[in-house]
């Protein structure tokens, strides 16, 4: 007895014809015929009582019928299941970000990706730049939305940047910058700055210090807190200039104070990272859908 003899039984049994059944399964009456004595032989009762005039099931047929009708409906769904993890569209997918620069995008990024892979369990684990890049690294996160670090770029992971963020002050209402559309890095000099601790995000830090560097300033950190937030706190209550990217400027954007961007242009990058060998499908389905809102400019404000 095998999957054969069941799929051809459940036929006779739905449709109580022979000829219907074989036509159904595009195969000869009396293979269908055949297939089922073979049936009623190994299982050593009788499934179907048939005469010239009609085809009824016996007491087991029934029984059969009902049980051959629950594995068929589980093995179309093991089916489905399997050609939709194939496609993405089932799995888990465990997803690594910093904060602040994914907070205009990554809402909706999620939305549509819950959309297109509604069967896909999303785990988010918000971690500093440096701890993104290790647990990608490690197995312990599939994608990660990052800076990039370069203790780590060498690691064996893909990396494709998504937007790069100009860097700029952050200026309290009723400074006399206050509102301008630029400020050079020069007007920095002497001027006491907030930025973010380098251990929360070396790669952000390190371009503020190299930014002022460029230009032949020193600069003068009054504050380096943990949280983006805290350094905005700082600059409303007047304490002095924070330093700070677009995206903080676009998520927080507030009246008591304005971001300026800094001239020349310095920039840092949010780029997104996962592990070469990956061929995981909820990965490629969200790395796809990534890269398709970066041609599509979705990740802007």
């Amino acid at each position: 007895m095998d999957l054969r003899h069941l799929k051809y039984f459940h036929a006779i049994a739905e449709e109580l014809s022979f000829s219907r059944a074989a036509r159904r399964l595009h195969i000869v009456q009396p293979a269908l015929s055949r297939a089922l004595k073979e049936l009623e032989t190994e299982l050593g009762v009788e499934l179907v009582a048939r005469t010239q005039r009609s085809v009824a099931l016996t007491a087991a047929g029934k029984v059969l019928l009902d049980e051959t009708s629950v594995l068929f409906e589980r093995l179309e769904a093991a089916i489905r299941r399997t050609r939709r993890a194939a496609s993405g569209q089932e799995g888990e997918l465990r997803l690594g970000y910093i904060g602040p620069p994914t907070q205009l995008f990554l809402g909706r990024l999620l939305r549509e990706y819950a959309l297109r892979c509604p069967q896909v369990t999303v785990h988010l684990e918000e971690r500093t730049p440096e701890r993104v890049w290790e647990m990608v690294a490690k197995g312990r996160l599939d994608v990660g939305l990052t800076r990039p670090v370069l203790a780590h770029e060498a690691l064996p992971m893909n990396s494709r940047p998504l937007r790069h963020e100009r860097l700029c002050a952050a200026v309290p209402r009723g400074h006399t910058w206050f509102g301008r559309k630029s400020l050079p890095w020069r007007a920095l000099a002497g001027q006491p700055l907030i930025v973010l601790a380098r251990r929360e995000g070396a790669g952000l830090h390190d371009e503020i210090l190299a930014g002022c560097r460029r230009v032949g300033i020193a600069p003068r950190l009054l504050h380096t807190p943990s949280l983006i937030s805290t350094v905005l706190r700082y600059v409303e209550a007047g304490a002095g200039m924070g330093i700070i990217t677009e995206s903080i400027g676009e998520a927080e954007a507030s009246a008591a104070w304005s971001s300026i961007p800094l001239t020349p242009h310095a920039t840092v990058p949010l780029v997104m990272v996962w592990k070469e060998e990956t061929s995981d499908p909820p990965v490629n389905a969200f790395t796809a859908l990534l890269q398709e809102w970066v041609k599509a400019g979705k990740l802007q404000g």
